[in-house]
C-alpha cells in the first residue's frame, strides 16, 4: 500500500475521492454517471477502474462487493482525514 499525501493524487482521482465521499457505497457506474455529469462528456471505463483501482491501493478507499459483478465502494478513514487536510490547505487561499 501506497502512503503518499493527497497532493500526489491527480484531479481526477481526487474528484473520484470527492464523490465517494459524497455518497453512500456507491457502485462505480454510479460514480461514472455522476462524474460524467460533471465533466459533461463520457468517462470510460478504461479510465474509471485503474484509478479507482489507484485509490484503493493508495489506502484512500475500500472496495467491497455487492454481488459477482458489483463492486462498491467507501472512503477509508485516511480517505476522510486527507479530504479534511485537503480542505484546510485550500481554505488557506480561497476565501468564501
Amino acid at each position: 500500500m501506497w502512503t503518499l499525501p493527497m497532493y500526489d493524487l491527480t484531479g481526477f482521482q481526487r474528484d473520484l475521492l470527492y464523490v465517494i465521499a459524497g455518497r453512500d457505497e456507491p457502485h462505480g457506474l454510479a460514480i461514472k454517471e455522476e462524474l460524467e455529469e460533471y465533466y459533461e462528456k463520457e468517462i470510460h471505463h478504461g479510465r474509471l477502474y485503474p484509478n479507482l483501482d489507484t485509490l484503493v491501493d493508495k489506502g484512500l478507499v475500500e472496495k467491497g462487493q455487492r454481488d459477482r459483478r458489483t463492486n462498491y465502494y467507501s472512503l477509508t478513514r485516511r480517505g476522510r482525514r486527507e479530504i479534511d487536510a485537503r480542505r484546510e490547505w485550500e481554505e488557506q487561499y480561497v476565501d468564501l
